[in-house]
């Protein structure tokens, strides 16, 4: 596939190749795009901002709404895509897909009917008789979008779609690995009338283009979700930005005795293996009260051991391929690393090429790399409690704030849990892997600053403008 840039589907002197995590088979080649094809798109955004700013909130609606129509007869195709780019099962990939068109429909809503300033009291000061004052929501420009490989369709749209529908110009940059799905969407968004300049979507080695992207000048907002160290170094390379950053996690889920551990162990057989566990907020932490702990890990070990795992595009495969061999090594040596200190695997622990088994690891202390650090992969660490409060000094205890879980029928317990705990996300009864589109998304300390979420995204991708005017009595 070629990339667009420039009004173009142009290709580059280099070709890259998009290979199948569990196959290994090449899906298809993409460009890997030169410094100067960079400048290119950078100086076509800024035209492009210059022209969706003349878009009425009418106008984008319009567009995202024959997008979503149109996306909505291509979720098989953009289904399949997505599983063969990034070795996620197809069922899964279904839903990622079919979630897109209601996104996109929320997006046009948001951009069109919510986006709003207020009037201003301004004469509750002293001096300002006679003026009147309100503000405005503007696009802030050209918005660097740079996704993550997990959710290469989703991900995507929660930055493209609030970008334009608050009339800004976008560089789209997908993850390197899996970019093929934003070059489908972004034919999809053309067809669906957006100015030729509105979008550009350019691929090759985010190592690269990244910091020649996010630190030009000409870029007024970044909106990036990957690892807390490329955020830290995107953060010194941007310059006096807006900056949107989803980072790393490690999310903790709290099992209270009184809590039901048949739904525990279903939920988390869910929470902590969808997409091979390569998920933000995935389940990783189980922080277990010692009167239940054998019964939890009791109830939880056949359902895990149930998990089909296989090639991604049978129809019973529930857990496929990581992103690359590499990945898969990386998550067996911290599990090897976990059960030499002390550890104990309860099943799984085995490697096929970029396959790895889903694993249970229980006795896990908090130092062990599979607690402490994001494990990205198909692995539940599962460690006992004597009481709440340590549950929650343990869930706090991360570098990470992105998304917690407990289970429990104690109201008051739920309500400490969720004023206690520092992530932006609390679930009650059910894992920390739940997530609505709509709902604001984002997370603290190291998971990152600003929030998704069409309405919120919206917010941080305009400016405020303050309009005051005077002599309003004559």
């Amino acid at each position: 596939m070629k990339m667009y840039i420039d009004r173009r589907w142009v290709d580059s002197p280099k070709m890259t190749p998009v290979v199948s995590p569990y196959s290994g088979e090449t899906v298809d080649s993409v460009p890997d795009a030169t410094h100067e094809q960079a400048e290119q798109a950078l100086v076509a955004a800024e035209r492009g901002a210059v022209a969706m700013a003349k878009l009425t909130a009418y106008d984008r609606n319009q567009i995202l709404m024959r997008a979503a129509d149109i996306f909505a007869g291509k979720v098989e195709d953009f289904a399949r895509t997505v599983s063969a780019e990034e070795g996620k099962p197809l069922t899964e990939a279904r839903g990622e897909a079919g979630r897109a068109p209601d996104l996109l429909r929320l997006c046009a809503f948001e951009g069109s009917q919510q986006l709003r300033g207020e009037t201003l009291p301004i004469d509750a000061q002293a001096g300002a008789r006679g003026k009147l004052a309100f503000t405005l929501r503007i696009p802030c420009g050209v918005v660097v979008a740079i996704s993550p490989f997990n959710y290469p369709l989703l991900l995507v749209l929660h930055k493209v779609g609030p970008a334009l529908a608050a009339g800004n110009a976008v560089i789209l940059k997908p993850a390197g690995t899996t970019p093929l799905s934003s070059l489908k969407l972004t034919q999809v968004l053309l067809e669906a009338g957006l100015p030729e300049d509105g979008l550009q979507c350019i691929t090759g080695s985010g190592s690269r283009l990244g910091p020649i992207l996010c630190g030009d000048s000409r870029v007024r907002k970044i909106t990036f979700t990957g690892s807390t160290e490329v955020g830290e170094r995107l953060t010194k390379v941007a310059g006096v930005k807006k900056l949107s950053l989803e980072l790393g996690s490690n999310c903790a889920l709290v099992v209270l005795p009184d809590a039901d551990l048949d739904k525990v162990a279903e939920a988390t057989a869910v929470g902590g293996y969808v997409n091979a566990g390569q998920v933000c907020i995935s389940t990783q932490r189980v922080l277990v009260q010692r009167k239940v702990y054998a019964d939890f890990l009791s109830a939880l070990k056949p359902r895990v051991e149930a998990i089909k795992v296989g090639d991604p595009l049978a129809e019973d495969t529930k857990l496929s391929a990581m992103i690359s061999v590499s990945d898969a090594e990386r998550v067996s040596s911290w599990v090897q690393e976990a059960a030499q200190d002390g550890a104990r695997i309860v099943t799984g622990g085995e490697r096929q090429g970029a396959v790895f088994a889903p694993t249970i690891v229980a006795d896990v202390k908090p130092r062990m790399r599979v607690s402490c650090e994001e494990v990205f992969g198909p692995v539940v660490a599962v460690t006992p409690v004597e009481t709440t409060e340590e549950a929650i000094a343990l869930a706090n205890d991360s570098k990470y704030g992105l998304g917690a879980g407990i289970f429990t029928r104690d109201v008051n317990a739920a309500w400490h849990f969720a004023r206690e705990v520092q992530c932006g996300t609390i679930q009650i009864n059910w894992t920390p892997l739940w997530r609505a589109d709509l709902m604001p998304y984002g997370g603290f300390k190291g998971s990152g600053i600003g929030r998704e979420g069409p309405r919120y995204a919206i917010e941080e991708m305009t400016e405020l403008k303050t309009v005051v005017f005077h002599g309003i009595d004559g």
